[in-house]
Formats: structure tokens, sequence, C-alpha cells
């Protein structure tokens, strides 16, 4: 994983709320409709639509259509490399 990627991800993850939809979708075993998300946050739901998509741009959560509702489910194999990189701080390419 390079830097940019690192940074992008640590952006997203900055803010609590993105942190929140994170712990919702994984309680829900990685996978989670937009309604449950809004249902769970305080927030309107264009603010919410805002978080997902800085994390989906992350590459922190992968939308899946199914029929007019999307499901969010957790890209566990970003998040693992994530950890990892910043477990190995000498693994960061510029």
């Amino acid at each position: 994983m390079n830097l940019k990627e690192v940074e992008k991800i640590a952006k997203a993850l900055s803010d609590r709320n993105r942190l929140i939809i994170l712990k919702a979708i994984q309680k829900n075993e990685g996978k989670l409709d937009c309604s449950a998300i809004v249902d769970s946050l305080d927030l309107s739901q264009p603010s919410i639509s805002h978080h997902i998509k800085r994390l989906v741009e992350a590459d922190l959560i992968i939308p899946h259509k199914e029929g007019r509702f999307y499901f969010y489910s957790l890209n566990q194999k970003i998040l693992d490399d994530y950890l990892a990189t910043l477990k190995n701080l000498q693994s960061f390419n510029d």
C-alpha cells in the first residue's frame, strides 16, 4: 500500500460518524443497507450519504445494488492491508 492510499484511508477514518458506520456494517455480518445506516445515526440522510461516499472513495466499503436498494459491505482486504502497513511503517511506497 502506498503513502497516498494510507493518507486517503486515514482521512476517511478521521470522522467519528464514519467509524460508527463501519462498526454498524461490521455488526451486521459485514453487510448493511443504507436505510439501516440512516436509522443507526442521528444525522440527516444527505450527511450520511456524504460519509458513505467518503468511505467508498477510500475503498473501505463496497456498494452493492440489489433491486432499488444499495447495500454496503466492508472491504476487509483494504482494512487488513491498512493495518499491516501501519504496523510496518517501512513499507510505505511514496
